[in-house]
């Protein structure tokens, strides 16, 4: 079984399916063995445990020749106007959804009734500290505003939330920073939150944001989540130690790495970026690294780490991620005859809700037990990549499927056959979205974040340079 499935089976749960009961939540640890990878919370119910059946040449068409990598495209004066519309909505969600006091952000909300949900997400507030630099950057907000929830935010981190070895638990309470049901210590989670706060110490150039963004980003000791291997573990629970699986096989790792090795105070060996596996995937003759995972993984790291015009010795990873965006349409496209909605105009499948609780699905190859459901963030977190192919499927979306709209954007997910809309956006899925679109129209994030100088120093470790 593959890292990325273990992990995926971890945050397969639902706070409402959980109450308050800590022994079940810890039998429930025990059982599914590794948590983290930034998850939202989903139904205890729904548990979806997708597998390695298949190798991706089994799942590849019949060709004669092998396809076209896609061209580049660029967004039209139309596009930037659906995309600020979007942004806008994206923003609401993270200015209202997060607490002004401590700066969290819910993992998840309904948009239909009144949610009073305590859940916030570490990964969530991370997107939405990002969030508040774009909004102020694009007049959503005021700077004196922007600044005021940047600065309690950050103190609070650094004062009052609790840490391992500088780590943050996944899930907190949003109103008090209390540990939520034995979460763990989460490696990627931590890294999604310091890639929101250096990306405001850039931004806001602003002396007490700096100055607490540096005592909150050095004290993450890298060396001790890495003991005595190369690889970073998942993650640590005082009731359980290290999650034994480690982040050994392509997918959002590169963020924790890159992250690792740029720091001044606990910095990992470059070694580190070289012990992960980077395993070759082929469909339509198109070649490209990738993992038995959802299409998050090739989105994530990239939302903040700018691997534009870039290659280490293995691969440039922005072009990369532009192949796997387009196989993944490629495969869609191909799974028209079972579900008649999948099309040029309507694709995209990542880890999201469905109507039988949170799953972790994708291809090629095929994970999960995929029934035509939509899910908007696939092709939301991908707009650089292949702004056109993407942006018809949005516009599609949004004209055609009224109910998949909401006061924050897209709802997570809707299945057009059976007629099912989710009642809920998630924090991760509204951030990529939103950040992604950004990248896609100005390159602001990565821009403003690649000046921090632990993402030079971690770029310049892993031998990542123009060519």
């Amino acid at each position: 079984m593959s890292r990325i499935e273990e992990t995926k089976r971890s945050r397969l749960y639902r706070i409402d399916g959980l109450g308050e009961d800590g022994n079940s939540r810890r039998k429930l640890l025990l059982q599914l063995a590794a948590v983290s990878l930034g998850l939202p919370l989903t139904g205890a119910n729904a548990l979806t445990f997708p597998g390695q059946e298949t190798t991706p040449q089994q799942e590849a068409r019949p060709h004669t020749r092998p396809a076209a990598p896609p061209a580049p495209t660029s967004l039209s004066l139309q596009d930037e106007q659906f995309l600020e519309g979007l942004e806008h909505a994206n923003f609401l969600f993270f200015w209202e959804q997060s607490n002004p006091q401590t700066g969290l952000t819910r993992d998840r909300c309904n948009v239909r009734t009144k949610d009073n949900v305590m859940a916030a997400s570490i990964a969530a507030t991370g997107f939405g500290l990002t969030a508040i630099c774009i909004g102020e950057n694009r007049g959503f907000v005021s700077y004196a505003e922007a600044r005021l929830r940047v600065i309690q935010a950050l103190s609070f981190l650094w004062h009052k939330l609790p840490t391992h070895r500088g780590f943050f638990y996944h899930f907190a309470n949003i109103n008090t920073g209390e540990r939520m049901w034995d979460s763990e210590v989460s490696s990627v989670d931590t890294a999604i939150l310091l890639c929101g706060i250096l990306t405001c110490s850039q931004h806001f150039h602003d002396k007490a944001i700096a100055d607490l963004v540096h005592a909150i980003f050095d004290r993450v000791d890298w060396t001790w989540l890495s003991e005595d291997t190369s690889l970073l573990s998942h993650g640590w629970t005082p009731e359980l130690g290290f999650i034994p699986s480690r982040w050994d096989l392509y997918s959002e790792l590169m963020m924790m790495y890159l992250l690792g090795m740029g720091s001044a105070t606990h910095p990992l060996s470059s070694d580190a970026w070289f012990a992960w596996k980077r395993t070759v995937f082929e469909y339509d003759g198109l070649r490209y690294i990738g993992s038995f995972a959802p299409l998050f993984v090739h989105q994530y790291s990239q939302a903040w780490f700018d691997f534009r015009g870039k290659r280490d010795r293995f691969a440039d990873y922005f072009q990369n991620s532009v192949i796997a965006t387009d196989v993944h349409r490629r495969f869609c496209v191909d799974l028209n005859e079972k579900f008649i909605d999948y099309t040029n105009a309507l694709w995209g499948i990542t880890a999201s809700d469905s109507e039988k609780g949170y799953i972790a699905w994708g291809g090629p190859p095929a994970m999960g037990p995929i029934d035509g459901t939509i899910v908007p963030a696939a092709t939301g977190g991908s707009l650089p990549f292949l702004p056109d192919a993407t942006m018809r499927v949005l516009r599609t979306i949004h004209d055609h499927y009224p109910k998949a709209w909401c006061r924050y954007g897209f709802v997570d997910a809707f299945n057009p056959l059976t007629d099912w809309y989710d009642t809920d956006v998630i924090g991760i899925d509204t951030g990529i979205t939103m950040l992604m679109a950004e990248n896609a129209r100005t390159g602001f994030v990565w821009d403003t974040f690649m000046k921090n100088p632990e993402a030079q120093r971690g770029m310049a470790s892993a031998g990542l340079k123009p060519y």
